[in-house]
């Protein structure tokens, strides 16, 4: 967004990143054998394409090494403050504007990347902007399991996304609760180095192998010097993953096929059947994220290694109770339970328009926004990949484009107009957000299993209810109209 927002020729912009360097989810997900589940070439920008990827599916290291790349090459480093957290942002209703507190976290020193000295470390201040755009990601928030005496543990305890490092795993026990994405990712890492590993399975996730493979020199050659055979590569990527959303979202008895290929998987990596039972899922392929791994069901067999399905009651000081009234002593707990979304609020304190309140407002009717990035009441404030934009099925950088190409085109729009704000209609907003709700309901999402992308409601607050591409086109151009304006 900032480089899109740096070539139209804004004369003031700044980014503030609440960490001490940029990268988000691929700064923050350091696990063992973090890496995309979304080929490399189709999990990159499109105005940057990176003919160097060493892998079909690139690593933690190599993502967070493209990105850093990305702000340099494109000149926005100078323009993002580190360690400047947003606590808070309120608009003042006289003025127009927005005022944001920022706090630099006490105890850190000189921001990474800077243009001026942060605030004194752990005080505040505070800035006058026209525009906020929060692109904080929906999945940066971790969620600890509401179980009872978890803070009573007294080995190590960590999520998976704030991995402790220093922790040594070898010769250990450890307890990992939950299998989703992350888990089937870092599971088969951990196994080899500890004594024992405990997985609490509360769902069997659907798992598909791992098409991963070395990118060799003579492809990445082709993909510098013919830079059309890397575009080529990507448009088939993409359009494969496309085609993949007719089940998800047109007719999931289309699951029937792939289902059964993930059966024959499961059945070819685990032999034994009591194992099998319980990795078997039983629920319509696609309900929850489809997981994708070639060493998680090995990982499963070897004989350290125990799946455990009885609900977890509580933890005390040296382990697990489950409730068939085993106790599980264990030297560690890694939490791979994913993040805070659907039930979620705001990412930070929002105060719109006359008092209006995001978090508070989000809180008792759940997410939501016009496109997922505009809301009524709170004038110039725009989300990147807000409410309704998640993906089951292709390339989230897809739709991360998709929202750069809006903002700029509201900010056009709002110059050209020669406006202070602009604000989505409330009326828009609700008409926009019944047709989401009623698009949702013959799709693979709502066949019945309990996911994270589910609010308490049962509502569907995560995910974008359609193909990609319509997502694309809805968002190429503001219309004037779905918003108000004042001078």
């Amino acid at each position: 967004m900032a480089i899109r927002l740096k070539q139209m020729g804004v004369a003031s912009l700044t980014i503030y990143e609440a960490a001490s360097d940029i990268g988000g989810t691929w700064r923050d997900n350091a696990y063992p054998g973090a890496a995309c589940d979304i080929p490399s070439h189709l999990y990159s920008f499109s105005f940057a394409p990176n003919p160097a990827w060493s892998r079909t599916f690139g690593s933690q290291a190599e993502i967070l090494d493209y990105l850093k790349r990305c702000a340099s090459e494109h000149g926005i480093a100078p323009l993002i403050r580190c360690n400047a957290r947003v606590a808070k942002a309120s608009f003042d209703d006289a003025a127009r504007v927005w005022r944001l507190d920022i706090v630099a976290p006490a105890g850190v020193g000189t921001p990474h990347i800077a243009t001026r000295d942060v605030a004194t470390p752990g005080l505040s201040e505070t800035v006058e902007v026209d525009v906020v755009i929060a692109a904080n990601g929906p999945l940066s928030r971790p969620a600890i399991p509401d179980i009872p005496g978890i803070e009573r543990f007294g080995g190590a305890l960590f999520h998976s996304a704030r991995w402790d490092h220093g922790y040594p795993l070898e010769g250990n026990t450890v307890a990992v609760i939950g299998t989703g994405a992350s888990a089937v990712q870092f599971i088969p890492h951990v196994q080899r180095r500890v004594a024992r590993l405990q997985v609490f399975q509360r769902t069997a996730p659907w798992i598909m192998p791992r098409p991963d493979r070395p990118i060799g020199p003579y492809a990445r050659r082709a993909f510098r010097f013919v830079p059309f055979v890397q575009r080529l590569a990507r448009w088939t990527l993409y359009w494969r993953h496309e085609a993949r959303g007719l089940a998800f979202v047109v007719n999931p008895k289309w699951m029937r096929a792939p289902m059964r290929f993930a059966t024959r998987y499961l059945e070819r990596r685990v032999k034994d059947p009591a194992l099998r039972a319980k990795l078997t899922p039983d629920y319509l392929l696609g309900c929850k994220r489809v997981l994708l791994s070639s060493d998680y069901y090995p990982a499963l067999t070897q004989p350290n290694v125990e799946v455990v399905t009885a609900p977890i009651r509580e933890i005390v000081a040296d382990g697990l109770l489950t409730e068939d009234g085993r106790h599980h002593r264990v030297d560690a707990i890694v939490c791979g339970t994913g993040f805070e979304l659907a039930d979620a609020g705001a990412p930070f304190p929002v105060v719109g328009a006359h008092g209006a309140d995001l978090d508070a407002r989000w809180l008792s009717e759940g997410p939501q926004a016009y496109l997922g990035t505009s809301i009524s009441g709170f004038p110039n404030f725009f989300m990147m990949i807000g409410p309704n934009t998640g993906l089951g099925h292709n390339s989230m950088v897809y739709m991360i484009e998709s929202h750069i190409a809006y903002i700029a085109s509201c900010l056009r729009t709002l110059c050209r107009r020669q406006a202070r704000t602009m604000e989505v209609r409330e009326d828009v907003e609700f008409a926009f957000n019944e047709r989401l709700r009623d698009a949702f309901g013959g799709t693979v999402w709502m066949s019945g299993c309990r996911s994270w992308y589910l609010s308490k409601r049962g509502g569907n607050t995560a995910l974008w209810p359609g193909f990609s591409f319509t997502f694309r086109r809805l968002t190429r151009r503001v219309r004037a109209d779905d918003y108000r304006f004042v001078d």
